[in-house]
């Protein structure tokens, strides 16, 4: 059993913009109503041409390349998503062939919000146990796509992006990047964020979400330290899934991470589900805003009710 590491990161989002003003023209909503519920001012949203599979693979090229490797390099490629269209190809399948990779194994994982981190944990164990060398972990979707829009209470939140993690294993005495997975669900809250219907839309129990969040949430979190050996006030970044403002911040506050950065990426981003932490993992690496080594807590909670959270080592 060999330890694991992030070695590189990747975000990509469509160009097109869709500001709370523009909302305000197309439901009964405004910026100061938006900002004051859910702290979001933009969100991008991907076009009829610009499937999940395109943003997946935009994020996934870009980790390649600050890992310095090359799409053969991978042999394990997990794409976190609920927004896929079809049942086959799946996304990790399209975005193999999109890359040009050799021969890899291709997962989907559907745990909607908590995607990405329950994804970063299967590629984790999945290495350790010798199945596969370095993987590509992947969370995107198009929440746009499945938006209610005569629901003003949830369409504002959705926006469509992509994050991906190069994750590779570690020699014997070298530090292990990736600590261990603390997940789990709510079974009686299943229904709280729901994608159903045909076709599909989005839906939640907004308050019910909240009310966990904030009281359940934060002693999970601090459960995940733990386990990583990691106090809370040494972390120097806290990336939760990027809800709601109203959440990542109190939640972050009650954790103890009183020295950390924390992702509030929501604010231009909106809630793009499976991409939202690696999203923002990305930004804040990329603007240097948290140093390589430090360790970030990642927490992913949402659909099902499923959460799964990790310390790592930032890249």
């Amino acid at each position: 059993m060999t330890g694991t590491r992030i070695a590189a990161l990747g975000h990509y989002q469509p160009t097109k913009v869709l500001t709370n003003e523009d909302l305000a023209g197309m439901v009964d909503t405004s910026d100061e109503w938006i900002t004051s519920r859910v702290g979001i001012k933009t969100r991008y949203v991907a076009g009829p041409d610009e499937p999940v599979d395109e943003l997946a693979a935009h994020a996934g090229a870009k980790a390649l390349a600050a890992a310095g490797l090359v799409p053969a390099d991978i042999d394990l490629v997990l794409v976190a998503t609920s927004t896929a269209v079809d049942r086959s190809p799946n996304m990790a399948a399209r975005v193999a062939a999109r890359l040009s990779m050799a021969s890899p194994a291709v997962l989907d994982l559907n745990v909607v919000c908590a995607g990405f981190t329950h994804a970063l944990a299967m590629a984790d164990h999945t290495l350790r146990a010798g199945a596969a060398s370095r993987a590509l972990v992947i969370g995107a979707d198009e929440m746009t796509a499945i938006a209610d829009w005569t629901d003003r209470s949830t369409c504002v939140l959705m926006g469509d992006g992509a994050g991906a993690a190069v994750v590779e294993s570690v020699g014997p005495g070298e530090q292990a990047g990736v600590g261990p997975v603390l997940w789990g669900s709510v079974p009686e809250m299943s229904t709280a964020v729901r994608i159903e219907g045909t076709p599909s839309r989005f839906a939640q129990d907004g308050q019910s979400v909240y009310r966990w969040a904030v009281t359940e949430l934060p002693p999970i979190a601090r459960r995940v330290c733990e386990r990583a050996g990691v106090a809370p006030e040494e972390l120097g970044a806290v990336v939760l899934h990027q809800a709601n403002l109203r959440i990542v911040e109190p939640v972050a506050r009650k954790i103890g991470a009183v020295n950390a950065v924390v992702a509030r990426d929501v604010v231009d981003s909106g809630n793009t589900s499976a991409a939202s932490i690696p999203m923002a993992l990305s930004k804040l690496v990329a603007r240097g805003e948290v140093a390589s080594g430090a360790p970030a807590l990642l927490f992913g909670f949402g659909g099902n009710l499923s959460y799964a959270g990790q310390v790592i080592r930032c890249p």
